[in-house]
């Protein structure tokens, strides 16, 4: 006897746009922290500030397509610790990315 099939209904979807809201979120702390450099000037530490968002937020933005890409399926595999992980930290270089830029 099989498996009866999963009926997933819309949490599939819910799930594809709260990484979709949490995307957007970090590319808006990303611009809007380039936007403070440049008007801050183009010393040591607000360029290293800088660069430190930009490569949290590409290292997100890969986390994030990965995970959506997973999300294809019926029965989705879950989140992988590394993956979990490394969203995670992603998260935390942009607020300490934002924290330098404040200071």
């Amino acid at each position: 006897m099989s498996a009866p099939q999963r009926d997933p209904g819309l949490q599939p979807e819910r799930t594809r746009l709260a990484w979709r809201r949490t995307t957007l979120s970090c590319t808006v702390v990303a611009v809007l922290a380039g936007r403070q450099a440049l008007h801050q000037g183009t010393g040591p530490a607000a360029v290293s500030a800088v660069a430190l968002g930009v490569l949290a937020w590409l290292g997100f933005l890969r986390v994030a397509h990965l995970r959506l890409t997973a999300l294809g399926p019926a029965r989705p595999r879950p989140m992988s610790p590394r993956a979990a992980l490394t969203s995670a930290a992603c998260t935390v270089a942009l607020a300490v990315s934002a924290a330098a830029m404040l200071f």
